[in-house]
Protein backbone atom coordinates (compact mmCIF):
# COMPACT_ATOMS: atom_id res chain seq x y z
CA UNK A 1 0.00 0.00 0.00
CA UNK A 2 1.34 3.48 -0.91
CA UNK A 3 1.23 4.64 3.05
CA UNK A 4 2.26 8.38 2.36
CA UNK A 5 -0.35 9.07 -0.09
CA UNK A 6 -2.70 7.42 1.74
CA UNK A 7 -1.66 9.64 4.57
CA UNK A 8 -2.05 12.37 2.68
CA UNK A 9 -5.81 11.70 2.09
CA UNK A 10 -6.54 10.80 5.48
CA UNK A 11 -4.95 14.47 6.25
CA UNK A 12 -7.19 16.09 3.62
CA UNK A 13 -10.20 14.81 6.01
CA UNK A 14 -8.93 16.70 8.79
CA UNK A 15 -8.60 13.83 10.63
CA UNK A 16 -6.61 13.64 13.89
CA UNK A 17 -2.55 12.64 13.72
CA UNK A 18 -4.04 9.22 15.96
CA UNK A 19 -7.15 8.49 13.64
CA UNK A 20 -4.83 8.51 10.89
CA UNK A 21 -2.04 6.17 12.85
CA UNK A 22 -5.05 3.62 13.52
CA UNK A 23 -6.82 3.76 10.23
CA UNK A 24 -3.30 3.11 8.35
CA UNK A 25 -3.08 0.11 10.53
CA UNK A 26 -6.34 -1.36 10.19
CA UNK A 27 -6.06 -0.93 6.77
CA UNK A 28 -2.34 -2.72 7.01
CA UNK A 29 -4.41 -5.80 9.25
CA UNK A 30 -6.80 -6.20 6.89
CA UNK A 31 -4.19 -6.04 3.52
CA UNK A 32 -2.07 -8.67 5.19
CA UNK A 33 -5.15 -11.22 5.93
CA UNK A 34 -6.26 -10.45 2.36
CA UNK A 35 -3.02 -11.65 0.36
CA UNK A 36 -4.44 -10.74 -2.82
CA UNK A 37 -4.30 -7.24 -4.98
CA UNK A 38 -6.98 -4.76 -3.58
CA UNK A 39 -8.53 -3.95 -6.90
CA UNK A 40 -9.82 -7.48 -6.82
CA UNK A 41 -12.15 -7.13 -3.22
CA UNK A 42 -15.26 -7.84 -3.37
CA UNK A 43 -18.04 -6.98 -0.95
CA UNK A 44 -18.35 -10.59 0.04
CA UNK A 45 -14.13 -10.30 1.13
CA UNK A 46 -15.04 -7.43 3.56
CA UNK A 47 -17.41 -9.49 5.19
CA UNK A 48 -15.73 -12.64 5.83
CA UNK A 49 -13.18 -10.20 7.12
CA UNK A 50 -15.56 -8.91 9.79
CA UNK A 51 -16.39 -12.04 10.27
CA UNK A 52 -12.84 -13.16 11.22
CA UNK A 53 -12.50 -10.19 13.37
CA UNK A 54 -15.69 -11.11 15.12
CA UNK A 55 -14.95 -14.81 15.66
CA UNK A 56 -10.63 -15.53 15.44
CA UNK A 57 -9.80 -12.39 17.03
CA UNK A 58 -13.13 -11.69 19.23
CA UNK A 59 -13.52 -8.23 18.40
CA UNK A 60 -16.36 -6.41 19.30
CA UNK A 61 -19.30 -4.34 17.14
CA UNK A 62 -17.58 -1.19 17.58
CA UNK A 63 -13.84 -2.12 17.26
CA UNK A 64 -15.26 -3.80 13.89
CA UNK A 65 -16.75 -0.94 12.83
CA UNK A 66 -13.36 1.25 13.41
CA UNK A 67 -11.83 -1.21 10.58
CA UNK A 68 -14.81 -1.02 8.63
CA UNK A 69 -14.35 2.82 8.66
CA UNK A 70 -10.95 2.32 7.98
CA UNK A 71 -11.62 0.16 4.85
CA UNK A 72 -13.98 2.68 3.27
CA UNK A 73 -11.58 5.59 3.45
CA UNK A 74 -8.84 3.82 2.21
CA UNK A 75 -11.31 2.24 -1.31
CA UNK A 76 -12.60 5.66 -1.59
CA UNK A 77 -8.85 6.72 -1.69
CA UNK A 78 -8.46 4.01 -4.27
CA UNK A 79 -11.38 4.59 -6.53
CA UNK A 80 -10.29 8.35 -6.65
CA UNK A 81 -6.83 7.45 -8.18
CA UNK A 82 -8.55 5.45 -10.26
CA UNK A 83 -7.06 2.65 -8.92
CA UNK A 84 -10.35 0.50 -7.95
CA UNK A 85 -13.27 0.57 -10.16
CA UNK A 86 -16.21 0.09 -7.12
CA UNK A 87 -15.91 0.44 -3.04
CA UNK A 88 -16.91 -2.68 -1.56
CA UNK A 89 -17.66 -1.60 1.69
CA UNK A 90 -20.48 0.87 0.59
CA UNK A 91 -23.52 0.80 2.35
CA UNK A 92 -22.06 -1.84 4.39
CA UNK A 93 -22.70 -0.93 8.28
CA UNK A 94 -22.19 -3.04 11.53
CA UNK A 95 -25.15 -2.86 13.82
CA UNK A 96 -25.17 -1.64 17.77
CA UNK A 97 -22.18 -0.05 17.24
CA UNK A 98 -24.32 3.26 18.84
CA UNK A 99 -23.20 3.91 22.73
CA UNK A 100 -24.37 8.01 22.97
CA UNK A 101 -25.42 7.84 26.51
CA UNK A 102 -28.91 9.47 27.41
CA UNK A 103 -29.36 12.35 29.18
CA UNK A 104 -32.41 13.38 31.52
CA UNK A 105 -32.89 16.56 29.27
CA UNK A 106 -33.85 20.15 30.55
CA UNK A 107 -36.44 21.69 29.33
CA UNK A 108 -36.27 25.26 27.78
CA UNK A 109 -38.04 26.62 31.00
CA UNK A 110 -35.35 24.49 33.44
CA UNK A 111 -32.41 26.00 31.52
CA UNK A 112 -33.49 29.34 32.19
CA UNK A 113 -34.17 28.43 35.64
CA UNK A 114 -30.71 26.76 36.13
CA UNK A 115 -29.44 30.04 34.55
CA UNK A 116 -31.46 31.89 37.10
CA UNK A 117 -30.31 30.26 40.13
CA UNK A 118 -26.71 30.40 39.28
CA UNK A 119 -27.00 34.25 39.12
CA UNK A 120 -29.01 34.36 41.97
CA UNK A 121 -26.45 32.55 44.56
CA UNK A 122 -23.29 32.94 42.76
CA UNK A 123 -23.70 36.75 41.40
CA UNK A 124 -26.86 38.25 43.06
CA UNK A 125 -26.80 37.42 46.93
CA UNK A 126 -23.18 35.53 46.97
CA UNK A 127 -21.77 36.52 50.33
CA UNK A 128 -17.98 36.86 50.29
CA UNK A 129 -16.93 37.54 53.61
CA UNK A 130 -15.32 33.58 54.33
CA UNK A 131 -12.81 34.89 51.42
CA UNK A 132 -9.92 36.60 52.19
CA UNK A 133 -9.99 39.84 51.08
CA UNK A 134 -7.05 39.53 49.10
CA UNK A 135 -8.82 36.67 47.17
CA UNK A 136 -12.12 38.34 46.71
CA UNK A 137 -11.56 40.40 43.94
CA UNK A 138 -10.47 37.34 41.59
CA UNK A 139 -13.45 35.42 43.07
CA UNK A 140 -15.69 37.87 41.67
CA UNK A 141 -13.89 37.92 38.08
CA UNK A 142 -14.14 34.01 37.85
CA UNK A 143 -18.06 34.02 38.77
CA UNK A 144 -18.62 37.15 36.89
CA UNK A 145 -16.86 35.10 33.98
CA UNK A 146 -18.63 32.03 35.12
CA UNK A 147 -21.78 33.33 34.81
CA UNK A 148 -21.62 34.82 31.18
CA UNK A 149 -19.40 30.99 29.93
CA UNK A 150 -23.03 29.02 31.86
CA UNK A 151 -25.05 31.17 29.60
CA UNK A 152 -23.43 30.11 26.07
CA UNK A 153 -23.50 26.52 27.39
CA UNK A 154 -27.35 26.78 28.28
CA UNK A 155 -28.18 29.20 25.51
CA UNK A 156 -25.87 28.49 22.65
CA UNK A 157 -25.61 24.41 23.48
CA UNK A 158 -21.84 25.42 22.87
CA UNK A 159 -18.69 22.32 24.15
CA UNK A 160 -17.01 23.69 26.80
CA UNK A 161 -13.68 23.92 24.55
CA UNK A 162 -15.34 25.83 21.69
CA UNK A 163 -15.18 29.09 25.09
CA UNK A 164 -11.70 28.93 24.74
CA UNK A 165 -11.76 29.82 20.99
CA UNK A 166 -14.61 33.16 21.14
CA UNK A 167 -12.75 36.33 20.69
CA UNK A 168 -14.71 40.24 21.40
CA UNK A 169 -14.87 40.78 17.78
CA UNK A 170 -17.41 37.45 17.54
CA UNK A 171 -20.07 39.09 19.78
CA UNK A 172 -22.54 41.13 17.75
CA UNK A 173 -24.56 43.31 20.46
CA UNK A 174 -26.40 45.15 17.69
CA UNK A 175 -27.52 41.50 16.10
CA UNK A 176 -27.85 39.81 19.39
CA UNK A 177 -25.71 37.03 17.61
CA UNK A 178 -22.35 34.78 18.67
CA UNK A 179 -20.16 33.68 16.43
CA UNK A 180 -18.50 30.09 16.99
CA UNK A 181 -15.41 29.38 14.61
CA UNK A 182 -15.31 25.75 12.98
CA UNK A 183 -12.37 23.21 14.63
CA UNK A 184 -11.17 19.83 13.89
CA UNK A 185 -15.13 17.77 14.07
CA UNK A 186 -17.38 21.47 14.34
CA UNK A 187 -18.84 23.82 11.48
CA UNK A 188 -18.60 27.75 12.21
CA UNK A 189 -22.21 29.15 12.91
CA UNK A 190 -23.83 32.14 14.29
CA UNK A 191 -25.74 31.56 17.21
CA UNK A 192 -28.78 33.98 18.36
CA UNK A 193 -28.45 35.21 21.75
CA UNK A 194 -31.14 35.39 24.16
CA UNK A 195 -32.57 38.38 25.20
CA UNK A 196 -31.53 37.35 29.30
CA UNK A 197 -27.41 37.32 27.96
CA UNK A 198 -27.52 40.69 26.69
CA UNK A 199 -27.44 43.38 29.00
CA UNK A 200 -24.71 41.13 31.30
CA UNK A 201 -22.64 39.95 28.07
CA UNK A 202 -22.43 43.61 27.47
CA UNK A 203 -21.94 44.76 30.92
CA UNK A 204 -18.73 42.13 31.29
CA UNK A 205 -17.32 43.08 28.04
CA UNK A 206 -17.49 47.13 28.65
CA UNK A 207 -16.74 46.53 32.98
CA UNK A 208 -15.78 43.37 33.65
CA UNK A 209 -13.39 41.69 31.00
CA UNK A 210 -10.69 44.66 31.22
CA UNK A 211 -10.42 43.83 34.53
CA UNK A 212 -8.38 40.33 34.10
CA UNK A 213 -5.40 42.20 32.52
CA UNK A 214 -4.40 42.96 35.92
CA UNK A 215 -3.46 39.07 36.49
CA UNK A 216 -2.88 38.34 32.47
CA UNK A 217 -1.77 39.33 29.44
CA UNK A 218 -3.82 41.19 26.88
CA UNK A 219 -5.45 39.19 24.12
CA UNK A 220 -8.76 39.45 21.99
CA UNK A 221 -10.22 36.50 23.64
CA UNK A 222 -13.56 36.77 25.51
CA UNK A 223 -12.62 34.70 28.64
CA UNK A 224 -9.19 34.33 30.73
CA UNK A 225 -8.06 32.20 33.18
CA UNK A 226 -7.15 33.72 36.51
CA UNK A 227 -3.75 32.69 38.38
CA UNK A 228 -3.48 29.83 41.25
CA UNK A 229 -3.86 30.38 44.31
CA UNK A 230 -0.24 32.27 45.71
CA UNK A 231 0.24 33.86 42.25
CA UNK A 232 0.15 36.96 41.34
CA UNK A 233 -0.50 36.66 37.16
CA UNK A 234 -0.75 33.42 34.66
CA UNK A 235 0.54 32.88 31.58
CA UNK A 236 -1.86 30.46 30.76
CA UNK A 237 -4.61 31.09 28.44
CA UNK A 238 -6.41 27.98 28.70
CA UNK A 239 -9.94 27.66 29.94
CA UNK A 240 -10.36 24.11 30.59
CA UNK A 241 -9.10 24.09 34.34
CA UNK A 242 -12.46 26.45 34.98
CA UNK A 243 -14.84 23.80 34.07
CA UNK A 244 -14.68 21.35 37.04
CA UNK A 245 -15.24 24.35 39.60
CA UNK A 246 -18.37 25.55 37.45
CA UNK A 247 -19.31 22.19 37.53
CA UNK A 248 -19.18 21.98 40.98
CA UNK A 249 -21.01 25.41 41.53
CA UNK A 250 -23.99 24.20 39.26
CA UNK A 251 -24.43 20.85 40.96
CA UNK A 252 -24.36 22.82 44.24
CA UNK A 253 -27.54 25.02 42.61
CA UNK A 254 -29.27 21.79 41.05
CA UNK A 255 -28.42 18.04 41.63
CA UNK A 256 -29.96 17.05 39.00
CA UNK A 257 -26.84 18.48 36.82
CA UNK A 258 -24.48 15.66 35.59
CA UNK A 259 -22.32 17.50 33.42
CA UNK A 260 -22.14 20.39 30.41
CA UNK A 261 -22.82 17.70 27.73
CA UNK A 262 -25.86 16.93 29.35
CA UNK A 263 -26.49 20.63 29.06
CA UNK A 264 -25.64 20.22 25.14
CA UNK A 265 -27.70 17.58 24.80
CA UNK A 266 -30.88 19.33 26.36
CA UNK A 267 -30.22 22.01 23.65
CA UNK A 268 -29.74 20.11 20.97
CA UNK A 269 -33.12 18.05 21.74
CA UNK A 270 -35.07 21.55 22.23
CA UNK A 271 -33.70 22.60 18.52
CA UNK A 272 -34.70 19.73 16.82
CA UNK A 273 -38.70 20.00 18.65
CA UNK A 274 -38.30 23.76 17.57
CA UNK A 275 -36.01 23.92 14.33
CA UNK A 276 -36.21 20.50 13.08
CA UNK A 277 -32.82 18.34 12.29
CA UNK A 278 -31.49 20.38 9.66
CA UNK A 279 -31.86 24.08 11.49
CA UNK A 280 -30.47 21.56 14.61
CA UNK A 281 -27.55 20.69 13.09
CA UNK A 282 -26.20 24.29 11.83
CA UNK A 283 -26.55 25.71 15.69
CA UNK A 284 -25.18 22.96 16.92
CA UNK A 285 -21.97 22.41 14.07
CA UNK A 286 -22.30 19.60 13.45
CA UNK A 287 -20.90 18.89 10.18
CA UNK A 288 -22.95 15.80 9.33
CA UNK A 289 -26.53 15.25 9.31
CA UNK A 290 -26.65 11.78 11.15
CA UNK A 291 -24.59 13.33 14.48
CA UNK A 292 -27.68 15.39 14.53
CA UNK A 293 -29.83 12.32 14.55
CA UNK A 294 -28.24 10.64 17.49
CA UNK A 295 -30.13 12.99 19.62
CA UNK A 296 -33.63 11.78 18.77
CA UNK A 297 -33.53 8.95 20.98
CA UNK A 298 -33.47 12.09 23.72
CA UNK A 299 -36.40 13.83 22.16
CA UNK A 300 -37.89 9.90 21.90
CA UNK A 301 -37.61 9.53 25.83
CA UNK A 302 -38.71 12.92 26.73
CA UNK A 303 -41.93 12.34 24.52
CA UNK A 304 -42.74 8.91 26.13
CA UNK A 305 -42.49 10.66 29.90
CA UNK A 306 -45.00 13.45 28.50
CA UNK A 307 -47.37 10.57 27.25
CA UNK A 308 -46.88 8.73 30.51
CA UNK A 309 -47.46 12.25 32.48
CA UNK A 310 -50.48 12.95 30.30
CA UNK A 311 -52.07 9.34 29.36
CA UNK A 312 -51.31 7.29 32.63
CA UNK A 313 -53.67 4.90 31.75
Amino acid sequence: MKDKEFTRYLEGKNLAKSTQSAYLGNVNLFLAWYKTEPINCQKKDVLNYLAHLKNNRNQENITRNNHLIALNHYFTFLVQNGEAEQNPTALLKIRGTQKKKLYRTYTAEELQTLYDSYYHVFIRTFDDSHIPKNQRQQSFLSRQRNFIMLGLLIYQGLHTNELQRINLEDIDPNRATVKIGGGRKSSERKIPLNASQIGSLISYINAIRPLFFTYCAETEQLFFALPESGKLRTSTQSLMHTVKPITKQVKSVDKSFISFKQIRASVITHWIKTHGLRKAQYLAGHRYIHTTETYLPNDLESLTEDITKFNPF
